[in-house]
């Protein structure tokens, strides 16, 4: 793992090196993706997670089952009038099954990703002000005048109070935005440090076009959590492990608690809603908040289903209300929601070393090679100067000339001293290798 100072935020690059004989190449990670709670992942040999051929899915889950003696007319009719089951047999490109308990993917299957820097902390509200300052940004919150608080912090609750219809206990407060979490007479200044809240996505990845960065992929994301416990022997439920205690949560993460939610917050780990970053511990690559305090924004989606992972303060262990706060929790909102516990981080991919390197006239691979044939059937390369003027060998004179013989019997792709080839300069290919076998 390589550490770098960028700006004012840490970042991590998540790499393995693999070396052989003869060479040495950074590679990226493979890993098993998805649901915590899923037990299928230890079908996965561990052999599978360094096979250059294996990536995702199984390839069949793509492919049209034309099976079950039922014509294209015939599908189409029952899916139009739902009466197509489309959770048994194969499944459409872009399908994604959630785990009921904490939303992850199900089952777990085997990814790959680059290699990558992420911040090892949550954007705050100080580092969000200086980018609100810097450019004058209006975030969608304020363009729209309202956002979501959790009705708990809410001293008055009329009965006119307008509920997200899929989130009873999250409403609807005039002029709550990222300065005003709780609505008009709140403030951030004594929250500068905590994750900056009632932010959009689009709020989220104008920040980090602006700091030079982007949000994360959810499998880069989900990478960096799991923080090397990728094979199907070592993954674990949780940052801290299988442990499904308050006890041992309130160390690692800022999640509910033991009350009942959303009246009951008993502040196990000192907090009742966010908490300044960098207040529990750390994963095993010393990155903060990958559970629990706030949802965080992933790059991609939909805009209708944007993909927010982690969990947040709302949260519970074992999926009795809310998520699961699992490595694998994950949840879908319309792109331009806005509430009191989802955040973001950025990312930044490494830039790659591009390597050059000379084509000659006449190398492999460099173009077509003119093969001029006498009328004894035997081959022979023309040289640059027959090529240009377009002449036939037969033509330049006698079998007793002996500059004639020199030129026939030189190697066409080493250069001559006497003579200038044409050359240019491409991009070398990068290629992966592996000592497995």
């Amino acid at each position: 793992m390589y550490f770098a100072n960028e700006h004012i935020q840490w970042s991590m690059n998540l790499t393995h090196t693999f070396y052989t004989s003869n060479t040495s190449i950074i590679e990226g990670i493979k890993y098993i993706f998805g649901t915590s709670f899923d037990t299928t992942h230890k079908k996965i040999l561990e052999s599978d997670l360094h096979h250059n051929e294996h990536y995702g899915p199984d390839v069949e889950h793509d492919v049209p089952d034309r099976s079950r003696g039922k014509t294209r007319e015939q599908v189409l009719h029952e899916k139009r009038r739902g009466e197509l089951d489309l959770s048994q047999g194969p499944k459409p490109f872009g399908w994604f099954e959630e785990h009921p308990l904490d939303g992850g993917a199900t089952p777990p299957r085997v990814v790959y990703i680059e290699p990558f820097f992420i911040d090892i902390a949550p954007v705050t509200n100080k580092e969000y002000g200086k980018f609100v300052r810097a450019t004058y940004y209006e975030t969608e919150a304020e363009k729209f005048g309202w956002s979501f608080v959790l009705s708990s912090f809410l001293q008055e609750l009329g009965e006119s109070a307008e509920v997200d219809p899929e989130a009873e206990d999250w409403v609807a407060v005039d002029r709550a935005y990222w300065r005003n979490p709780e609505g008009p007479g709140t403030s951030y200044k004594y929250r500068e440090h905590h994750p900056v809240v009632h932010v959009s996505h689009r709020d989220a990845a104008e920040y980090c076009k602006w700091i030079g960065k982007r949000l994360p992929g959810e499998r880069e994301w989900e990478a960096a959590a799991r923080a090397g416990h990728y094979g199907p022997n070592n993954r674990t439920l949780f940052i801290w492990g299988e442990e499904q205690t308050v006890d041992v949560a309130k160390e690692y993460a800022n999640l509910w608690g033991a009350g009942a939610f959303p009246w009951e917050n008993l502040a196990e780990d000192g907090w009742r809603a966010t908490s300044p970053v960098k207040t529990f511990k750390p994963n095993a690559l010393g990155l903060y908040d990958m559970t629990g305090n706030v949802w965080e924004w992933m790059r991609g989606g939909k805009h209708k289903a944007r993909i927010v992972r982690g969990g947040s303060y709302v949260d519970s262990l074992d999926g009795n209300f809310n998520h699961a706060a699992t490595l694998g929790a994950r949840a879908t909102l319309h792109g331009t929601t806005t509430t009191g516990n989802v955040g973001f981080r950025c990312v930044k991919a490494p830039k790659r070393r591009v390597e050059h390197h000379w084509v000659y006239e006449n190398e492999e691979g460099g173009g077509a090679q003119l093969v001029m044939e006498d009328a004894n059937g035997n081959q022979q390369y023309a040289t640059q100067q027959q090529r240009a003027r377009g002449l036939d060998l037969e033509e330049e004179g006698d079998d007793d000339d002996e500059f004639y013989d020199e030129d026939i019997d030189h190697d066409p792709t080493q250069p001559r001293p006497d003579e200038k080839r044409g050359r240019k300069k491409v991009v070398k290919p990068r290629t992966r290798t592996s000592d497995e076998l």
